[in-house]
């Protein structure tokens, strides 16, 4: 018998990395006629959590200047509730990399699976919209 663990195993104990940064209900507006949630949505609170975490960290506004490949995994359905996590990989001279992962709390129960992940760059921004130096 293989001590190795099958993918499907590995994928089953995953855990979220990170800081849970924004948690929000999939609701019905949100869905398809067969009750799956736009993918756009998904990206949306993704980008709403890194705006957060980054504008936290830069003490000013910043705005989304990348995103890089994302993949779904799995499908977020009406009643789950979205929980976004970021961590902080990468603080340039004004820009944030910020991974972000969506995972689905399925509803009316404890399950949680990983649904996408991506790297979003933050770029901070001036009041004249020029970008502005991050400090320490």
């Amino acid at each position: 018998m293989s001590n190795a663990s099958s993918p499907a195993i590995e994928a089953e104990t995953e855990e979220p990395t990170g800081e849970l940064t924004l948690r929000t209900l999939a609701m019905p507006a949100d869905a398809n006629p067969a009750g799956d949630i736009f993918g756009g949505w998904v990206m949306a609170q993704m980008d709403a959590a890194a705006g957060i975490r980054g504008s936290e960290r830069a003490q000013g506004r910043v705005v989304t200047a990348a995103v890089n490949e994302m993949s779904f995994r799995k499908p977020v359905k009406i009643g789950d509730t979205l929980c976004i996590y970021t961590t902080i990989s990468r603080i340039g001279r004004t820009s944030i990399s910020l991974y972000v992962e969506a995972w689905a709390r399925r509803q009316f129960t404890n399950k949680r699976d990983k649904v996408t992940d991506a790297t979003f760059v933050m770029v901070k921004l001036d009041a004249e919209n020029k970008p502005s130096p991050i400090d320490g």
